[in-house]
């Protein structure tokens, strides 16, 4: 019996957003290297992630070390627009503003 041997295709997908996700899960692909730089295993990631299956970890981990510079690229592009919203949204809402209106409106309350 010989064994086939077949090259698999990572078990990437891009959603809608451009967001890369892991296998049939809404696992990020961020999340998977990050966890993996923090020197977790890959049994230890599904144990984190249970809709994420150890093969598919594998084969993530697998497509980032041969793909590092490609994949780091990609993970700064999504830190700045991750950035870029959380300015956005700063700018529309200012926390500030929000704290002190809560601030006051519980003062109110407990004045009643």
């Amino acid at each position: 019996m010989t064994l086939a041997i077949e090259a698999e295709l990572a078990p990437l997908k891009t959603n809608a957003d451009g967001v890369v996700l892991v296998g049939k899960t809404r696992v990020t692909l961020d999340t998977v290297v990050a966890v993996f730089q923090q020197g977790v295993t890959a049994e230890e990631i599904v144990y984190r992630y249970p809709s994420l299956k150890l093969a598919n970890v594998y084969a993530t981990i697998a497509f980032y070390l041969n793909h590092q510079q490609e994949v780091e690229t990609y993970l700064k592009q999504r830190q700045q627009q991750a950035q870029e919203v959380r300015m956005m949204n700063q700018a529309k809402f200012d926390p500030q503003g929000l704290r002190d209106r809560l601030l006051t409106r519980k003062a109110e309350q407990e004045a009643c």
